[in-house]
């Protein structure tokens, strides 16, 4: 044990020393946060506000059409469409809207023309504020305004579980916790599964391996690279969620963003309403879920590394070779952020139930179930029984792999296929 720490310690300082380590930890969440805020600035700012002039000389909108800070109306309802066409060329406005007299809606168009080509997203502003207003001025010649408002007025819903009729709805909190909580794990065992695959191989390819095994044991050398390359991955997804919090929390004022636009962006980026959302995740059961998170993210990482460390031992300088042995390793990994997309909306259903009994789904398609809470996504029972059964897989792919990198780590100049590599974890010795 203590050669295994002694190894451990070596893959992770070797690993923190380097300067592409401080470069991913410290410039990736930079990064996205830069991406973030640009793609949600520019969504909530927009280009430059439309401004149209119209002249509505049948007083078919009789003065009022709502503008905002995208798409403003001006109305000169008396000018002429060369004068509007003036007006255009002269740059004072983007665009006008010409409705002639005596205007037959069955007969007659509304003309529309802009000084240049706009957007599609543009257009369809412009249209469909026309377009709403057009119609609302027509409705309201066959009801009043009291009326067509009592019309629009949305129902006042109360969905909620039987059980759980005085419980606040968290549904919209627990599908961004749970789906954000089971893609980090996908990608985490994707990553240093990876990380822990390329090590081996490169300690067979430079034949460092061959004078390490000669004090101690291929089963201590696994376990240690797999130990120090997730303790390098716990400390850089630490450092991320600090810095994520800090960006979060400092990037408004440095861009001198105000509360309401800093509001509007992280309401454009969720896509869901702003109202009580935080008030949703404040119901949930945070310590919970971060319980859980750390549990099937260690139970995850080592289940799926020793299976990476396994592919690494047996495969030589051909990177296709580790290439075709990894399909049946990740294809369970995809399988399980597929169960997780439902499993986020249908905790309960069978297929989410059975990901998140199964080994080598449940690190993924558990943390789409736990967000729901206990027992509305997932029964105390449930919990207990997948969390054994992924340490019982963990200990049984330890022990597979084990067996495979034995052989395999020394083995040189011949071409692995799963089958061979069977025989290694099953042979008698």
């Amino acid at each position: 044990m203590n050669k295994t720490l002694i190894i451990a310690q070596r893959e992770f300082t070797s690993r923190v020393r380097k300067k592409t380590f401080l470069l991913t930890t410290i410039l990736l969440p930079l990064l996205f946060a830069g991406f973030y805020f640009a793609i949600i600035w520019f969504s909530v700012k927009g280009g430059d506000a439309v401004k149209v002039l119209v002249s509505d000389r049948s007083n078919v909108f009789n003065g009022n059409l709502k503008s905002d800070a995208d798409v403003s109306f001006h109305f000169l309802n008396q000018a002429t469409e060369q004068q509007l066409a003036d007006s255009i060329n002269a740059g004072s406005f983007n665009a006008y809207m010409y409705v002639p007299e005596h205007f037959n809606n069955a007969t007659d168009s509304i003309r529309i023309r802009t000084a240049k080509s706009l957007g599609l997203l543009t257009k369809e502003k412009v249209e469909k504020r026309i377009n709403g207003q057009f119609q609302e001025r027509k409705m309201l010649t066959l009801v009043s305004q009291a009326q067509l408002d009592s019309v629009r007025k949305d129902a006042n819903l109360d969905i909620n579980p039987l059980k759980s009729e005085k419980k606040q709805d968290k549904s919209g909190a627990a599908y961004i916790v749970g789906m954000a909580s089971g893609f980090l794990i996908y990608i985490i065992l994707f990553i240093y599964g990876t990380m822990v695959m390329r090590g081996v191989m490169e300690e067979k390819v430079n034949r460092i391996a061959e004078v390490i095994v000669s004090s101690v044991k291929p089963f201590q050398l696994m376990m240690g690279k797999i130990l120090g390359i997730g303790a390098v991955g716990l400390v850089q997804f630490l450092i991320w969620i600090v810095l994520s919090v800090v960006i979060r929390g400092i990037l408004p004022s440095l861009m001198g963003m105000d509360e309401q636009t800093s509001n509007a962006m992280a309401g454009a980026a969720t896509q869901v309403p702003t109202t009580g959302l935080l008030a949703q995740i404040e119901s949930l059961n945070i310590p919970l879920i971060i319980g859980c998170f750390i549990f099937y993210f260690l139970g995850g990482y080592l289940l799926y590394s020793s299976l990476f460390a396994a592919v690494g031992s047996a495969v030589n300088e051909d990177p296709q070779d580790a290439q075709s042995l990894m399909l049946p390793i990740t294809m369970p990994i995809i399988f399980a952020i597929v169960i997780a997309m439902k499993a986020v909306n249908d905790p309960t259903s069978n297929l989410a139930v059975f990901g998140s009994l199964f080994p080598l789904t449940s690190p993924v398609v558990m943390m789409a179930r736990i967000a729901h809470g206990i027992p509305d996504g997932v029964t105390t029972m449930q919990l207990i029984l997948s969390m054994v059964f992924l340490v019982i897989g963990f200990l049984g792919t330890t022990w597979l792999a084990g067996k495979i990198y034995r052989t395999g780590i020394l083995l040189y100049g011949k071409k692995p296929t799963w089958k061979e590599m069977w025989k290694w974890a099953f042979r008698k010795n």
